[in-house]
């Protein structure tokens, strides 16, 4: 591709939409990897996998993990909490998606409350001067949703326009982040609060699967949010210039995302990150293409961590340097894969990386979820100008 060096001059893209303001909010408890190995063992979820499982916990690249489920940071694993019971003839699945929806009910809001209470400290802007509420959330159902639970508790004007993002998997918040962005070129003045949460280990599954298991193995809860507006704003912030959307041929029924009677239950075929590697660059370099943009011109990388294989996949696809996906790796191994949020503690990862920074900037965003879809934003950050 003959893009040119400097692609910030050469063609200006479509959209203004500014992210004024983040905030991550993992929970308030956590545990290590070997230790959820251990309480796995405990409550006897798998007889024919039980000696392999903690190999197999430690193949996931997570090191600790967050949950809501767990009521105290230290003891032993299977004393830390009280939702899943030991396995027993007469709970031989474990909780039924009604106990799990509660639970989601009774977590899910004050989780992301916190996430979005930090974005709006932030922003310095009033919360009554939000717009549009965008929710994402892919691991419950509730009516009323979290939603009720921030306009009682934010104070967001009655008129705040509302839309939820549900069921996407994990690039639902880049979806939510396409949307934000859609309301802010329809309207500049608008000003976009976007709040992911998810509870992935309200969904741990009593399985013999081996897919399931590695699910079990990966996934943790926690929060996001993030407020855009095309309004001018005196901080240094990041545009969202270009989004982009692909399915990867013949994957429908390698990553799916079900409603079973105890939870939802996940697919994920070791058959993802070859698919990724060979149909990924592709598309994304047209889509860069049209933006006179490489895929060397990217400056920082936040890539989904479905797995360590899917990074490794991504990097064999787009031949990136192994180093390329680090701030990805390191959220894995210290939150784990929250689903949706998940991206923007990368993202987050990846400015302390690069705080000193002040040249000019672009970051590549991109998800995988059912389908299987890529999905994808392109941000940039102009050059800081001297104090």
């Amino acid at each position: 591709m003959n893009a040119p060096q400097n692609g910030f001059e050469q063609k200006p893209l479509h959209s203004s939409a500014r992210l004024i303001s983040y905030a991550v909010a993992p929970p308030i408890c956590s545990i290590a990897q070997d230790e959820a190995a251990q309480l796995v063992q405990h409550l006897g979820l798998t007889q024919r996998w039980n000696k392999a499982v903690p190999a197999l916990y430690r193949k996931s690249g997570v090191q600790r993990r967050g949950s809501v489920l767990l009521e105290k940071e230290d003891g032993e694993p299977h004393a830390r909490q009280s939702f899943y019971p030991i396995r027993s003839d007469e709970k031989p699945y474990g909780p039924t998606t009604s106990e799990r929806m509660l639970a989601y009910g009774l977590h899910s809001g004050p989780l992301l409350l916190r996430a979005c209470r930090e974005a709006l400290d932030k922003s310095n802007l009033p919360a009554e001067q939000i717009t549009h509420l965008v929710t994402v959330s892919c691991t419950g159902f509730q009516a009323p949703g979290v939603d009720q639970v921030l306009f009682e508790n934010l104070g967001l004007p009655a008129t705040t326009q509302r839309t939820h993002v549900g069921f996407m998997g994990c690039h639902g918040m880049i979806n939510g982040l396409r949307v934000a962005a859609s309301f802010v070129e329809s309207n500049p003045d608008a000003v976009v609060l976007v709040g992911a949460v998810e509870l992935c280990t309200l969904h741990q599954q009593y399985s013999e699967d081996p897919e399931q298991i590695v699910a079990n193995s990966l996934f943790a809860d926690g929060a996001a949010a993030a407020i855009l507006t095309g309004r001018s704003q005196k901080q240094h912030t990041w545009e969202i210039q270009s989004s982009f959307s692909v399915q990867i041929s013949n994957s429908h029924d390698l990553m799916t995302w079900k409603v079973g009677d105890h939870g939802f239950a996940m697919t994920l075929s070791s058959q993802v990150p070859l698919r990724i590697a060979e149909d990924l660059k592709k598309p994304l370099c047209h889509w860069l293409s049209q933006h006179r943009i490489s895929i060397e011109q990217i400056d920082h990388w936040v890539v989904h961590p479905g797995g360590p294989r899917i990074l490794d996949g991504v990097i064999d696809s787009l031949q990136l340097h192994s180093d390329a996906l680090a701030a990805s790796r390191h959220i894995l191994a210290n939150h784990g894969n929250m689903s949706s949020p998940t991206v923007m503690f990368i993202f987050d990862e990846v400015l302390k990386r690069n705080a000193s920074v002040n040249e000019s900037q672009r970051c590549l965003m991109l998800g995988f979820g059912p389908g299987l879809h890529a999905e994808a934003l392109l941000l940039v950050k102009p050059q800081q100008a001297p104090q």
